[in-house]
C-alpha cells in the first residue's frame, strides 16, 4: 500500500518539486497552501506523514502543529527558512518530530521522510514485540502505541511515544542524549541534544503529576535519562 504525504507550503514551486520527487517514489501526495487548509485536510485524512512549513498564511506552522496534535500523532516535520535554532526548538516544543532548514536538498528531505517511515512502518507491521508494559498506574501498550495513566489515555506523539516505550523496556538502564538521538531518530539525523531534552520535557509534561518531581522517567545529572524500574 502506497505511503500518503501531506505536502504544506504558501511556495507553489517548492510544493509542486516536493511533490513530484516523492510521486516518483510511489507515494501519494496531498498538498495545502495555508494552515487553514492543512488543517482541514488532516482532519479528513490518514496520512504516513506531513512537511509542515512555518511561515504560512491563515495559521502558521506552529499552530498548525499544535492543532494536529489534539487529534493525531502522526509524524510532522517542519520546514524553516531559517537556520534558527528558536525555530526548530519552538516546532519541537508544539510537537514535532523533525525539521528541516530551508534551502534543502530534496535527496535529503526523501531520505529523512524514508527512515521515520521505516521506524513507524515496522511498528505499524506489528514488529515490535506484543508487549503491555505496567508500571504503578501506567500501562503502555507497545502494541497499539497506547498509553494509559489510571483510567485516562494519555496522547502523546510518534516521538514521544518511541522515547518512553524504550526507557520504559529497559528500566534502569541510563540512556544518553547521544544513544537516545541515535536509537530514535536514528544515525542520520543531524540534530543536537536538545532535541531530546525538549522531547523528556513534554513527556514529562504528559505523563507526570508533577513533572519537575518525576515518578517514571528520571533524570542522571551529567549523564542522561532513565525509567524507574
Amino acid at each position: 500500500m502506497s505511503r500518503r504525504v501531506l505536502v504544506v507550503d504558501d511556495e507553489k514551486l517548492i510544493v509542486k518539486g516536493i511533490r513530484f520527487s516523492l510521486e516518483q517514489d510511489g507515494m501519494e501526495v496531498d498538498c495545502a497552501y495555508d494552515g487553514e487548509e492543512a488543517l482541514k485536510l488532516a482532519k479528513e485524512n490518514a496520512y504516513d506523514m506531513i512537511l509542515l512549513d512555518i511561515m504560512l498564511p491563515k495559521h502558521d506552522g506552529f499552530e498548525v502543529c499544535q492543532q494536529i496534535r489534539e487529534f493525531s500523532d502522526v509524524p510532522v516535520v517542519m520546514l524553516t527558512a531559517r537556520n534558527d535554532d528558536m525555530d526548530k526548538i519552538l516546532g519541537l516544543e508544539y510537537g514535532a518530530d523533525d525539521y528541516i532548514t530551508k534551502p534543502f536538498n530534496i535527496l535529503e528531505v526523501k531520505a529523512r521522510i524514508k527512515a521515520i517511515m521505516r521506524r513507524t512502518g515496522k511498528r505499524s507491521q506489528g514488529q515490535i514485540n506484543d508487549k503491555t508494559i505496567v508500571k504503578g498506574s501506567m500501562k503502555i501498550d507497545c502494541e497499539s502505541r497506547r498509553v494509559v495513566i489510571g483510567e485516562r489515555e494519555v496522547n502523546l506523539t510518534a516521538k514521544e511515544f518511541d522515547l518512553l516505550e524504550l526507557l520504559a523496556m529497559n528500566p534502569n538502564k541510563v540512556y544518553s542524549r547521544e544513544n537516545l538521538l541515535n536509537i530514535v531518530w536514528g544515525y542520520e539525523y543531524p540534530g543536537d541534544a536538545r532535541t531530546v531534552d525538549v522531547h523528556i520535557r513534554r513527556l514529562r509534561e504528559k505523563i507526570e503529576t508533577n513533572p519537575s518531581d518525576p515518578k517514571y522517567v528520571y533524570t542522571k545529572w551529567g549523564v542522561g535519562y532513565y525509567f524507574r524500574g
